[in-house]
């Protein structure tokens, strides 16, 4: 058993010495020291040995099988290195750059968002978020639009089934809430989703982005309204952006107004896009209305504020003059990779 054994390790050592690639050197160490393997074959007959002969055989045969690995391991070594020299001789330059892996990266509505939330925290404002599922009176009545009231209509919402939750139609929930739990001074922002009974098309999707801003103390007025708006605007869409407000009906504020900037297709010039106007719609604010303010218990003889919201995907479209909202949904890496990244 002992003479096999070393004929064994010999000719296993000359086959691997010989072997010419990995998936050579690999079928040659299965075929001596695998579980089918000639070693394991020629251990078979160790229970016919004495136990003397099974003292010098039985650690032997560990020895070898050790060797054999140990020569395997040479062998794959010098086979990389005979392929690195190979290539070094041939066409390979180790010293040329390695191809440049692939990264994730922020979606244009994550990053956007960011951007909002940096630029209002840099006017002291805080960050505020709430329930995409939410109630009637926070959605609608606390906002001082009651269950008769027509403003119903103006937006296409998605109830539960028998029971009185909806996916909210815009992020103004947030700001009831964060009025019933917090006091002026009210400095808050709220971006998140938003979802409305609407047909998938150019300009409109079912479920969409906002965010909305609430201002809220003894002396707060439209001129603070005008300023802000302003220095945010002009950081996030660009720094010539030019506003003007006009009148316009929104059943939580009192008065009601709607923004527009300059068309930055045309810089104002006037275009198909901005309907020779040189004007864009952008969002809608104004001053809360009393019945807001009583519904979260403040007097609105000793307090006022304003509020404001946009749509997201809107202004990134204004921004970066794109005209297909469902861009933004579809995640073709050609779209996603032209916006600027952090």
């Amino acid at each position: 058993m002992k003479v096999k054994l070393e004929e064994l390790r010999a000719t296993a050592i000359t086959a691997i010495a010989a072997a010419k690639n990995d998936d050579e050197l690999y079928e040659i160490e299965r075929s001596f020291t695998g579980r089918k393997g000639q070693l394991t074959a020629l251990l078979k007959g160790l229970k016919d040995l004495s136990n003397e002969d099974k003292r010098i055989v039985g650690p032997l045969a560990n020895k070898i099988k050790d060797d054999l690995q140990i020569e395997v391991g040479k062998r794959s070594a010098e086979l990389k290195k005979e392929a690195f020299d190979a290539m070094s001789g041939a066409f390979f330059d180790a010293s040329l750059p390695g191809n440049r892996p692939v990264v994730g990266r922020l979606h244009p509505i994550t990053k956007f968002i960011q951007e909002i939330e940096d630029t209002f925290l840099s006017l002291n404002f805080d960050i505020a978020e709430g329930p995409e599922v939410e109630d009637d009176y926070h959605n609608f009545t606390a906002l001082n639009i009651p269950e008769d009231h027509p403003a119903r209509d103006m937006q296409d919402t998605l109830w539960a089934k028998n029971i009185p939750y909806l996916l909210r139609t815009h992020t103004s929930p947030v700001q009831i809430r964060y009025m019933e739990s917090h006091k002026p001074p009210i400095r808050v922002v709220c971006p998140g989703r938003v979802y409305r009974k609407d047909d998938v098309d150019a300009t409109h999707s079912p479920m969409f982005h906002q965010f909305e801003g609430l201002m809220i103390d003894k002396t707060t007025n439209l001129a603070h309204l005008k300023g802000i708006l302003t220095v945010a605007l002009r950081r996030l869409i660009h720094p010539d952006l030019e506003l003007r407000f006009r009148s316009s009906y929104f059943p939580f504020v009192e008065p009601g107004m709607e923004v527009d900037v300059t068309c930055v297709m045309c810089n104002g010039d006037g275009c198909h896009v901005c309907k020779r106007s040189g004007w864009i719609e952008m969002l809608g604010c104004g001053m809360v209305h009393p019945n807001v303010m009583k519904s979260v218990g403040l007097d609105p003889q000793e307090y006022q504020g304003f509020a404001f919201g946009a749509g997201i995907e809107r202004l990134l479209m204004i921004k970066f003059q794109i005209n297909d909202i469902r861009l933004f949904f579809e995640n073709d890496p050609r779209f996603l990779e032209q916006f600027p990244q952090i």
